[in-house]
């Protein structure tokens, strides 16, 4: 979309509207602001911004920058959904520069395959490999 601009600097962060739609999302609902803070500031961070410098939409990366990324709270507001701006977040996220030659970058997503898989993501081959420490409700 025309007019969007996306930004890596963390100054550029309008913190009130991420965390208002982070702590209404299904992965993580009611975040505490000081958590999701926390998590911003050890990430790279993607802002999407409007023509006027209002934050339509975001991204985060938790990465070594080196061998391994994962990607989080990713959103277009929606008011501004259907423009592009999820593409154009993706493009940017996978050109970045400290983004490049990692063995992995997984995510995980409920109703954005179409989205990621013209990334290139995949369904993960043998799942049963994988583990996690998962506390639903931590945030309840």
């Amino acid at each position: 979309m025309k007019g969007i601009n996306i930004s890596t600097n963390h100054d550029d962060l309008d913190i009130e509207l991420i965390h208002s739609f982070v702590a209404n999302s299904y992965w993580a609902k009611n975040i505490p602001l000081s958590t999701l803070q926390k998590s911003i500031d050890n990430s790279l961070v993607f802002g999407a911004y409007a023509t006027g410098g209002d934050q339509v939409g975001f991204a985060r990366v938790i990465t070594d920058r080196a061998t391994f990324a994962y990607l989080s709270d990713v959103f277009v507001i929606e008011k501004y959904r259907g423009q592009g701006i999820s593409k154009q977040l993706m493009e940017n996220i996978s050109s970045h520069p400290d983004l490049q030659g990692l063995r992995r970058f997984m995510l995980a997503t409920s109703d954005a395959h179409g989205l990621y898989s013209q990334f290139g993501f995949t369904s993960v081959e043998n799942p049963e490999k994988l583990m996690q420490i998962l506390t639903p409700g931590i945030y309840d």
